[in-house]
């Protein structure tokens, strides 16, 4: 009988490029298309000709230390021109970072924490507060670390990474509002662009060294206005809201059903 020659340890399950099915979340383009991630080669050319005036993103999960790394770099870059502090991320089971990637540059990030016997982030300065949605049998998730390079698309990667964050929380964990900490100089924008209300007064919040407000949003509030708006560019007339950027409902059910399945 012939003998099989060996493979050098480890080839067999040696990785791909990070642009791999099972390495990104989902792809798209701005102005918003949703890209199957599997592309039939016969629409080589049809792609190619998009990608001249569309600008192509991946969201990805920073599962590992290079994207955390990376990640933080942005934040670190965006927070520090605004005069504030900050740290770098780490491992923690109940958190969910999403990146965003622009070819290998990383174009946006944020943090999606799940309310557990930890606690919360939040709680730091506003526990109050969030123990009043708890005793109402709320499930809370707070969004922390959020950046986007301005230099991007920075609706579309705003609008997909907030949405990715929301299907995570409300279709795969089933939780049911989400928290911010903002400046409260922003407090307007996430009102009129998402629809967060006000739920903690201005205090200052010592890991970033500014003041804060804490913001609330119902995530039932979200699956309706993703409902009539999600996709539908461009925005409807008199529509200032980023939900028009983000996915429309077939493609976040689609996203939904397959991180369900993975």
């Amino acid at each position: 009988m012939p003998t099989i020659p060996k493979l050098p340890f480890g080839i067999k399950n040696r990785r791909k490029d990070p642009d791999e099915w099972d390495k990104t979340i989902v792809a798209f383009q701005s102005p918003y298309r949703l890209k199957d991630l599997c592309l039939d080669q016969s629409k080589a050319q049809d792609e190619e000709m998009t990608r001249v005036s569309r600008q192509e993103f991946k969201v990805r999960l920073a599962t590992t230390d290079d994207r955390r790394k990376s990640a933080s770099l942005l934040i670190e870059k965006m927070y520090s021109w605004r005069g504030y502090e900050s740290d770098s991320l780490n491992h923690d089971p109940n958190r969910i970072t999403l990146v965003a990637y622009q070819e290998n540059i990383v174009a946006g990030t944020v943090t999606l924490g799940l309310d557990s016997h930890k606690g919360l982030v939040v709680d730091e300065l506003y526990k109050e507060e969030v123990d009043s949605l708890r005793a109402q049998g709320r499930r809370i998730a707070e969004l922390t670390k959020l950046a986007v390079d301005e230099s991007a698309a920075s609706k579309s990667v705003l609008a997909a990474l907030f949405h990715i964050a929301f299907i995570y929380a409300f279709h795969i964990h089933k939780y049911t509002d989400f928290v911010i900490e903002v400046n409260p100089r922003h407090v307007f924008f996430y009102k009129r662009m998402l629809g967060f209300e006000l739920l903690g007064h201005e205090r200052m919040c010592p890991r970033v060294n500014a003041p804060a407000v804490l913001l609330h949003l119902d995530l039932s509030y979200i699956e309706q206005k993703i409902a009539t708006l999600g996709g539908a560019l461009p925005p409807p007339p008199g529509e200032k809201s980023l939900y028009p950027y983000g996915f429309s409902k077939e493609d976040e059910l689609g996203i939904a059903q397959r991180l369900q399945g993975g």
